[in-house]
């Protein structure tokens, strides 16, 4: 069967087809489309690999870069019957590492404190809450994220750049996967070592993370329990952060899995503990504790080599019967350690971890809005 597809918009990314015959893999090298004439594109595929009834999308290598119509609205699965033999498909524009941002899905972003007291450290801290873009118009109560970093999570002017959070939870919301409340805590600049480390002097002296933890989970948390609308249970729970907040972040879910059921695990600094020495509470019954791993081959040659090593311990614990994991690696053979890398990763671990799914667009219901725009 022929695929042909034409497009307005030129740029050199390379243009392929995804959909049921090749379980929606949007960066498949056996279905790149060839160019034929200016903006015209075609593949054929054997009738063998098509179902009589073929849905499919067209990607410039990823859902990050997906087509969109005219508006810049997500577009429905396309569908054909494999007995037509051929298709001609239109596409107007192309997602651009997620972009274009739609205002009106934005969270609403709130700082909880420009200096939320630590008791267990003595010291003050500035947190924020971003909230879904209809939390004040709905009733509904929300899952809670809790994030390290802050400052390179959304903010301008980060030394570093930043995840673009909150455009990254305009395009989850805009999906219809934006129920989600996620709570950004500054790092303490000077002390962020000292308190991102959990007990390892060598590396930190006077390291603070089981103090840091333990403000996150006793005090900061029951605050926020308090003042939004959050579904409080472990299920609705998760912590997570990129580097050392990554560290102490694993270190928060295995010393407290009755509070925390989903980790999501950015670029960690495993070298601290390259015996992954991870203290681990003991409960009768082992959580069910779901973990997003993400690394870059472009890190250093030992990040993706201690990914693998800690999920062999992963399933070593679990073997034990000291916890129910359920985890996901990504590796990204281009990912360096930078935030622009951890920013484009953000949208699948959050649908991997609080939806279920990993951005299959078979499950995508386009908003009303975006169809009869």
């Amino acid at each position: 069967m022929k695929f042909t597809l034409s497009t307005s918009e030129t740029d050199n990314r390379p243009i392929f087809i995804t959909g049921n015959f090749n379980k929606w893999n949007p960066k498949d090298y056996n279905f790149q489309l060839q160019l034929t004439t200016e903006n015209t594109y075609c593949i054929e595929i054997d009738d063998q690999l098509l179902s009589d009834e073929i849905e499919y999308k067209f990607t410039k290598g990823g859902w990050e870069n997906v087509e969109l119509d005219k508006y810049g609205s997500i577009t429905p699965n396309r569908k054909a019957k494999k007995s037509l033999k051929l298709t001609k498909d239109f596409v107007e524009k192309w997602r651009l590492n997620w972009g274009p941002f739609k205002d009106e899905f934005f969270p609403i972003v709130e700082v909880i404190s420009e200096e939320f007291y630590i008791p267990q450290l003595e010291r003050y801290r500035k947190v924020w809450a971003l909230l879904p873009h209809d939390y004040y118009i709905s009733d509904k109560n929300y899952p809670v994220l809790y994030l390290q970093d802050a400052q390179n999570l959304f903010n301008e002017g980060s030394p570093y750049g930043n995840w673009e959070i909150d455009k990254k939870l305009s395009i989850l919301a805009e999906y219809g996967r934006g129920d989600l409340i996620v709570i950004a805590i500054e790092h303490g600049s000077e002390d962020r070592i000292k308190e991102y480390i959990f007990d390892n002097d060598n590396v930190a002296n006077g390291s603070e993370g089981k103090k840091y933890i333990r403000f996150i989970t006793d005090t900061l948390k029951p605050f926020v329990d308090e003042h939004y609308r959050t579904k409080k249970d472990r299920d609705n729970t998760g912590i997570g952060g990129s580097s050392l907040g990554a560290l102490i972040s694993i270190y928060s879910g295995f010393l407290y899995p009755e509070v925390y059921s989903k980790l999501l695990i950015f670029s960690p600094s495993l070298w601290v503990e390259p015996n992954n020495n991870f203290p681990m509470m003991n409960f009768r019954v082992p959580f069910k504790t779901k973990i997003y791993l993400y690394g870059g081959e472009q890190e250093g040659s030992k990040m993706v080599k201690r990914i693998q090593v800690f999920e062999n311990y992963l399933r070593r614990w679990e073997k034990k019967n000291l916890f129910d994991f359920e985890f996901k690696t990504s590796i990204n053979p281009d990912g360096a350690h930078s935030e622009f890398y951890w920013s484009q990763e953000f949208p699948r671990a959050i649908e991997w971890l609080f939806y279920n799914n990993t951005e299959n667009p078979v499950e995508v219901t386009p908003h009303q809005e975006d169809i009869t725009n």
